[in-house]
């Protein structure tokens, strides 16, 4: 039988009420008796109980992360940089995946409640509604990717906008006017913002936007291939496609290969979020990079916060800003890397011809 509170209690001669203001270091113990209790505790191996514990301090030591899914490089990113986030801070991390059905949203939700200090959240389906129904006031919310009217909770969001338009600006700078873009999933915030970032860019040089160019996806290889499909299938092809994620980017490299089509060479293209595997495609894939590993530390030192300082902690709606990672799928034959809005590269090494 595992050893109780009261057993360690009485072998170190105090109250049950010592032991466990000992061990949570909570409360008036002096130190001496602290060091005797703790001991004691060793000596029977005592494990307290997490569920006594946390009811006993209020406190779960768990931090709840709500994914719409798990697959893929960019969510397990994410997760990388919140699981090692919360374990430097004694933290356990509750992870859940929603699939962007509100059904399941509502019932991690609802899982979620009690069982976590925090959540952070990331779905383009949550509203304002359904955290008020499901989620109690006191309970620290961080918004990950997306960003309600309301300034009830912290949001964390990437400057979706900027990069998208950095990166077609550096298209066209290449020479393109025919600039292709392949759109993510209908609604999603995400996307909006870099298609509006993608008609700002031609706007700027006064190049009126094709909609037989705007291509919708779904932030998945396979829509990046059928994309790239119906662009060749068109009399007057694109000479480069901006893909709304590299995931879409990199099924666009396979559908062009497969055509025949060189990289960049008669097609350049860029994708969004400079996922890991980018820097290691053939050829490597230019991207606006987001740091999706400091998205999950930054959600993660957010709620920690909030959960620490809940009578100052001030909210705060963040906008991480972009880089451009310039590879060879662009034209760009080094590996380059600039703020967005910075002074253009005008010579770049390796740039290809655009083709007529």
């Amino acid at each position: 039988m595992p050893t109780t509170i009261k057993e360690v209690a009485l072998k170190a001669g105090v109250s049950i009420a010592t032991v466990s203001r000992a061990l949570n270091n909570v409360g008036p113990v002096d130190e001496r008796t602290r060091q005797h209790v703790r001991e004691v505790a060793r000596e029977l191996r005592y494990v307290p109980n997490a569920t006594g514990r946390s009811l006993s301090r209020r406190k779960t030591e768990a931090i709840g992360l709500l994914l719409p899914d798990l697959f893929g490089e960019f969510f397990s990113e994410v997760l990388r940089g919140s699981d090692q986030t919360a374990q430097q801070s004694n933290y356990h991390l509750v992870v859940s995946s929603s699939h962007n059905n509100r059904r399941q949203i509502r019932a991690a939700l609802t899982m979620m409640r009690g069982r976590v200090d925090a959540l952070v959240i990331m779905s383009p389906h949550i509203d304002a509604e359904t955290l008020n129904e499901n989620l109690p006031q006191s309970l620290p919310v961080v918004l990950l990717n997306y960003q309600l009217e309301s300034d009830a909770y912290d949001s964390i969001t990437v400057d979706n906008f900027g990069g998208a338009q950095a990166m077609v600006t550096h298209l066209l700078d290449h020479g393109h006017r025919r600039v292709a873009i392949i759109t993510g999933t209908p609604g999603n915030t995400d996307s909006d913002e870099r298609l509006r970032g993608y008609h700002a860019a031609l706007a700027s040089r006064g190049i009126p936007a094709d909609e037989q160019l705007i291509v919708p996806g779904h932030f998945s290889e396979t829509s990046g291939v059928d994309a790239v499909r119906t662009l060749l299938a068109l009399a007057h092809r694109p000479t480069a496609i901006f893909a709304s994620n590299d995931a879409m980017a990199v099924g666009a490299l396979s559908a062009l290969r497969d055509a025949g089509v060189a990289v960049p060479e008669e097609m350049a293209l860029a994708g969004f979020d400079d996922v890991p595997f980018a820097a290691y495609t053939t050829p490597t894939l230019s991207s606006v990079r987001v740091g999706i590993h400091a998205l999950g530390v930054l959600a993660i030192e957010t709620a920690l916060h909030a959960v620490r300082h809940q009578n100052t902690h001030r909210r705060q709606q963040i906008i991480t800003p972009t880089t451009l990672s310039l590879r060879a799928s662009c034209g760009c034959s080094l590996v380059r890397q600039r703020e967005p809005g910075a002074p253009e590269i005008v010579a770049v090494a390796g740039a290809v011809p655009v083709p007529s």
